[in-house]
């Protein structure tokens, strides 16, 4: 594994369980668009764990690498579905959030292949 793998897996780890950590700690910044956007409630639990098995599986990639792989197309599927609320929510200044927390997904999964 390259140096460019290894940081590209614990910088995009490190901003999915920062996103998991603000939605499971109800940081204002992060509830309060879920909320405008129509995003119920009880499913924001779900949402941030699935952020945080997003990061360790990201992690446990450095170790075994299909686990890795596994967790970034996760990942990016969740964070490609935030941008699909966002935009169905019409708040089109938003769209860019939910890209940039997938981008080191994405580049995790063409630096793999």
């Amino acid at each position: 594994m390259s140096t460019a793998q290894v940081v590209v897996t614990v910088v995009g780890a490190a901003m999915a369980a920062f996103s998991a950590a603000s939605l499971f700690f109800g940081a204002e910044w992060t509830v309060k668009p879920l909320a405008d956007y129509g995003v119920p409630r009880s499913w924001w639990p779900w949402l941030a764990a699935a952020k945080a098995a997003g990061a360790a599986g990201l992690l446990a990639g450095l170790l075994v690498p299909v686990v890795g792989v596994l967790a970034a197309v996760g990942l990016v599927l969740y964070f490609l579905g935030a941008a699909v609320t966002v935009v169905r929510a019409r708040w089109f200044s938003h769209v860019a959030f939910p890209l940039v927390y997938a981008a080191p997904a994405v580049a995790f999964l063409v630096l793999a292949f």
